[in-house]
């Protein structure tokens, strides 16, 4: 009897869930900014510690921006890139249409 699920076999199942798929799209802005501070940090070869004196705040901070759970303002990001020495960059993309639906105007 096995006693786990791999994650690929269980994401593949509840990836066929209208509901699940709707929930994990929503986040994806959230992980694609967590993931690019988190890049840019490593990228800087820094730790929260260093990045949070750079920006006069806590590790804490540092930190929670990391984790996506927090929506950090432009003026938080742009600290956050003067302190890893990199410049921040926001753009607008057309929304993803599924294959077949008519264009948005």
């Amino acid at each position: 009897m096995r006693k786990f699920i791999p994650v690929e076999e269980a994401f593949a199942r509840w990836d066929k869930n209208p509901k699940f798929r709707e929930a994990y799209e929503a986040l994806e802005e959230e992980f694609a900014l967590a993931s690019a501070l988190i890049e840019a940090r490593s990228q800087a070869d820094m730790t929260q510690e260093q990045v949070a004196e750079a920006m006069g705040t806590t590790q804490a901070v540092v930190a929670r921006l990391e984790s996506g759970k927090v929506m950090p303002s432009t003026r938080t990001l742009e600290r956050f890139a003067k302190a890893t020495k990199t410049r921040l960059r926001i753009s607008f993309e057309p929304e993803r249409t599924s294959v077949g639906a008519g264009r948005k105007r």
